[in-house]
């Protein structure tokens, strides 16, 4: 390789390469706020310095000088010199100028406008002065010399890219092996990181994804094909019974047969190659078997190491977020941290796109709609800076991702508002809508509870983009919201898309898939078990009434209750489960998923795909998604959440700023409130009206706290109601007291908050 090509071609690498560690830096100065600074800040000095030596070997002059200012500045942060929110800013910026120059060889080298901007203001920051860019380019000569420690620069980070697969342009070729001194390097580096030498290895190595999407679909080939070697062993196992039964019938009939003595030799000869030939036959069969189940074996892992490449870590993603979720918070004038777990787990290749704008969508909802300003969380009694959270987990062969607040949650009431507002629904549907159904307005394209639309939302399009992508991976959707106290949404998806466990069922004589994770159980119904609920036909399943639905006539083709017991699935799609009945169980197994050929299937109704069986039929994939949204039209009274309680309270308190904090805190638990200025006053209010929870200071006029608890729990229809005292006395001695008077809870001013009053008031009703 010449002197300019090995030029070109590590210039190539310190493009890919930099780009992550840009990622790996902007992590690092977004710590830089957090209690972990000290660490922080060493690692984004370490990776600057390694960023500028790389770039000045290459002649990339503009770039090493904007890592050598941003250093200053990092330094400065350190020392006391420079406020931290403004180095923060500026090291931001930094990073995104050098992304910049990344795509523009030329400004890499000689510098741009924007890059030297940018100098200028980490230099005035800093106080330092960084060395000026060459006028002239380095000659290509000396790049030579340094190969081996760039290589070994280039190697040693591959050990913390995040994705184990590199794709390349088309035109990419494989990499050269680095050079001994290099892989030397590398070994050592990964000894001290806790990395093998082969981990590193692997995650060196670079495979174009359509060479792995070939791979898979013929994983999945091959396993069918497999199966087929499985049916025919056993099909010639048969054929060779077959014949050995009918050498038995001629050996006993030639016993019977009065045989010419000349003839028996010959008889007695053929009877010994009929009993080799079947001992033959039945040890072929054998090691045929052995065979056949060893190759499927083989095939099955193959099959499971091509999903497993293709599997790439969710921090290729979730990096970008802490800078994009800081950006957010910050034009809207509110304090959010991001906490992200298990950012290590894999997904399809193919779905990581989907899976970044679910999540994008869920994060721009969250700082904009679910979390409060500073001011209005510290009224609530909550920190003034709000909780992000990504919490990622394996379930089996799917992927559950977590993204949750503890922001104000969601009003079902505003949300039927809003729909009726909107012409999403009429009064009297909005009216009937449970909670839960009420929340899932969300979901609902065009729906907003912006009034006015922003940069951020406002727009209508959001959740049911969110929707509409994971349950287009064959996924799905749950959402869980309590008022006051924040909101959780959970994707539920396939790690893999290539291969899929389902459950074979038969309606006629047709086979359908299910998947296997998207199954509960299997059973059969008994007549026993069956039952009417609000005129909708269901199923006892785990002492829970379960929508019964005949999967065949669900899906307009032959099929139904053929039996007294007939055979039936339970499936699940997020909280909602529904027991299908079927006409048969055929097996459970790992089929490659195809799409839909054919017209006549194509935009079907509860179609997700097709899969090969081993014996010619094809299988078709069922969409449960699509399957259950059908079954709660059918059945709404079954698979309806029950509401939670909107609870009607009275607190007495002679403080008019202690009731308006506490009334607030009520009300954004979703409740409605009463208020008494002293105990006599509540007493009368708690006699004459109807209350589910009382809570009263102790310290008031007339009647206090103590007194007017006594009085209410020795007055019949009164003793039965849940008394709180919220009281700034916070002695034992106090509390003592509040128990003998008979209050069911005791909670300090001084520490109430939103949760701890939520988890009370949870525990009490």
């Amino acid at each position: 390789m010449d002197t300019e090509s090995l030029k070109r071609s590590l210039l190539s690498k310190f493009q890919e390469v930099s780009a992550d560690r840009l990622q790996k830096i902007q992590l690092g100065i977004l710590d830089l706020e957090k209690p972990t600074a000290d660490q922080a800040a060493d690692e984004v000095a370490r990776e600057l310095h390694t960023m500028k030596g790389e770039a000045r070997m290459l002649g990339l002059a503009a770039i090493g000088q904007l890592a050598h200012a941003a250093e200053d500045v990092l330094r400065a942060e350190r020392d006391g010199r420079a406020a931290t929110e403004v180095a923060t800013d500026l090291l931001l910026r930094a990073c995104d100028t050098i992304s910049d120059l990344l795509e523009d060889t030329e400004g890499a080298q000689s510098g741009t406008p924007a890059s030297q901007e940018m100098v200028e203001a980490l230099v005035a920051a800093s106080g330092h002065t960084p060395p000026a860019i060459p006028g002239a380019k380095p000659a290509a000569a000396p790049v030579v010399p340094a190969v081996p420690e760039v290589e070994a620069t280039y190697e040693e980070h591959a050990e913390h890219a995040a994705e184990p697969v590199y794709v390349p342009p088309p035109a990419a070729a494989v990499s050269a092996p680095p050079p001994a001194s290099a892989r030397a390097a590398k070994a050592e580096h990964a000894h001290e990181e806790g990395h093998s030498p082969k981990a590193l290895a692997d995650r060196s190595i670079r495979v174009n994804v359509e060479v792995l999407d070939s791979l898979g679909l013929l994983a999945g080939d091959l396993l069918v094909e497999s199966a087929r070697g499985r049916l025919r062993a056993s099909e010639a196992e048969a054929l060779l019974q077959r014949f050995s039964r009918l050498g038995d019938r001629f050996l006993k009939l030639a016993d019977h047969l009065n045989v010419p003595n000349s003839l028996r030799n010959d008889l007695e000869r053929i009877e010994g190659d009929l009993h080799m030939l079947r001992d033959d036959a039945f040890r072929f069969v054998r090691r045929n078997g052995d065979g056949i189940e060893t190759l499927h074996g083989n095939l099955s892992m193959m099959a499971d190491h091509v999903a497993e490449a293709r599997l790439v870590p969710l921090s290729t993603v979730f990096d970008a977020f802490p800078r994009a979720v800081r950006d957010i918070a910050r034009t809207q004038g509110k304090e959010v941290d991001l906490v992200i777990e298990n950012a290590d787990l894999g997904v399809d290749r193919s779905m990581l796109a989907d899976v970044r704008d679910a999540l994008v969508h869920l994060l721009r909802n969250g700082v904009d709609h679910g979390l409060e300003t500073p001011d209005e969380r510290r009224m609530l009694g909550k920190p003034a800076g709000g909780r992000l959270r990504i919490r990622v987990r394996a379930d089996g062969d799917m992927l559950s991702i977590e993204v949750d607040d503890d922001g104000r949650g969601m009003d079902p009431q505003k949300l039927r508002e809003v729909a009726v507002r909107k012409g999403l629904l009429t009064e009297s549907q909005a009216a009937a809508l449970s909670e839960r159904e009420a929340i899932e307005l969300v979901f609902r394209a065009g729906f907003s509870t912006r009034q006015e639309i922003t940069d951020i939302s406002g727009r209508g399009v959001g959740m049911d983009v969110v929707k509409k992508k994971v349950e287009s991976l064959g996924g799905s959707v749950g959402i869980v919201s309590r008022q006051g106290r924040g909101s959780a949404i959970t994707l539920r998806l396939p790690q893999s898309l290539a291969l899929m466990k389902v459950l074979l069922v038969r309606l006629g004589d047709d086979v359908y898939g299910m998947p296997a994770a998207d199954v509960v159980a299997v059973m059969r119904v008994k007549p026993e078990d069956r039952m009417e609920v609000f005129g909708t036909l269901a199923v006892k399943h785990r002492g829970k009434p379960t929508a019964l639905v005949g999967l065949g006539p669900l899906l307009g083709v032959n099929g139904g209750n053929r039996f007294d017991k007939p055979p039936a699935v339970v499936v699940r799609h997020g909280d909602d489960l529904a027991a299908l009945v079927v006409d048969g169980f055929v097996d459970e197994r790992e089929v490659a998923v195809k799409p839909c050929g054919g017209e006549f299937l194509k935009g079907a109704a509860f179609i997700a795909g097709t899969a090969a069986l081993e014996d010619g039929r094809i299988a078709v994939l069922l969409h449960v998604p699509d399957i259950m949204t059908e079954v709660r039209r059918m059945a709404r009274p079954v698979t309806q959440g029950q509401a939670a309680k909107r609870l009607r309270v009275l607190l007495v308190d002679d403080s008019p700023i202690a009731r308006a904090t506490e009334s607030a805190l009520v009300k954004a638990l979703g409740h409605s409130v009463d208020e008494a200025q002293d105990g006599e006053e509540g007493y009368l209010k708690a006699q004459s009206q109807s209350y589910d929870l009382i809570l009263s200071d102790v310290q008031m006029p007339r009647l206090d706290g103590f007194s007017l608890t006594r009085r209410l729990k020795s007055t019949v229809g009164l003793a039965r109601i849940p008394v709180i005292i919220l009281s700034s006395l916070a002695s034992p001695e106090d509390r003592r007291r509040g128990a003998e008077a008979g209050a069911d809870a005791y909670l300090v001013k001084g520490e109430l908050g939103v949760e701890s009053l939520a988890q009370t008031i949870d525990r009490l009703t």
